[in-house]
């Protein structure tokens, strides 16, 4: 891939070259998301690499620049997310052209791109052809604020819940996929197996919510429920188990339509940190969340 004039050189005689990123690359990865001060973890930059076309661009000293990735969810659609530039290389067209390389890999494949984006985005994401679907909001709560949370506990007629490990795989699978239409049992059996992850899962073994650890805060989500009782009773377990195992921030990403969710986030000291919009590229319709689907994976993995 030819760079573009907008990508001159930050120094004389620096001269980028785009590279497939390899094992190698996680802490140079981890270094540019920790200064854009995302909450992804070496796990997940690993995740991106094993099981996505994670590329960038390297200067003329092999400095990792520049990063973003492409991660397939089988045959019908892929994530495009950790689209990253380091500062001194902004404005120079890398985000573009690395974007660009995402999109022709997922098309060569004939996997519709998708992606979640900041308003910012959407609007760069707009003239590229992406179509804007619905709207998610990003929740948070500092661990100061959870101390002055009585009880996170569900209501008396919550249902029964029990703990979930990587022997749940299998129906934690089946019932994201009913609730996405995404194949992700690679991701989830990723999530299930950190130290530090936390999942339950409905005694009746229709939803379920994972809790990982991140480099900011603990991300709660996926969460998938048949209804929105059941949705709340989950989410409240893991944001005990969040504040009582660590005492870490707390983020995770809800559809806006979930309106029942967003009152029980605000009656416990959730606030909203930002927004974005789920968007794709030649898909047959604008993205909408499925009926089960209540807490997204994060924006990097939709």
């Amino acid at each position: 891939m030819a760079l573009s004039e907008a990508q001159a050189p930050a120094s004389t005689g620096d001269v980028l070259r785009l590279v497939r990123l390899a094992s190698g690359d996680i802490e140079a990865g981890l270094a540019l998301s920790d200064a854009a001060g995302w909450n992804q973890t070496a796990d997940d930059w690993a995740l991106f690499i094993q099981h996505g076309h994670a590329i960038g661009f390297r200067d003329g000293a092999n400095r990792l620049v520049a990063t973003a990735a492409a991660l397939p969810y089988g045959a019908s659609a892929g994530w495009i997310s950790m689209v990253l530039v380091a500062d001194a290389w902004r404005h120079r067209g890398l985000a573009s052209d690395l974007m660009r390389a995402c999109v022709d890999h997922l098309h060569a494949a004939k996997i519709a791109p998708f992606l979640d984006a900041t308003p910012a985005g959407a609007t760069v994401y707009g003239r590229l052809g992406f179509a804007a679907g619905f709207e998610i909001d990003r929740w948070q709560r500092n661990a100061a604020t959870a101390d002055g949370i009585e009880n996170d506990s569900p209501a008396p007629e919550a249902l029964t819940l029990r703990l979930a490990g990587t022997s749940d795989l299998d129906a934690i699978s089946r019932l994201d996929r009913a609730a996405t239409g995404l194949d992700r049992r690679f991701l989830l059996e990723s999530f299930l197996s950190r130290p530090g992850s936390r999942a339950c899962l409905c005694a009746d073994g229709a939803g379920f919510v994972i809790a990982r650890a991140g480099r900011r805060a603990t991300q709660i989500g996926p969460l998938v429920a048949s209804e929105a009782n059941e949705a709340i009773a989950l989410l409240a377990n893991a944001v005990a188990s969040a504040r009582a195992s660590a005492g870490r921030n707390v983020f995770l990403d809800l559809p806006r339509c979930r309106v029942e969710a967003a009152a029980w986030l605000e009656a416990h000291g959730f606030v909203r940190q930002r927004s974005f919009v789920r968007m794709s590229l030649g898909a047959a319709h604008a993205p909408a969340p499925g009926d089960a689907s209540f807490l997204l994976a994060g924006p990097e993995f939709g």
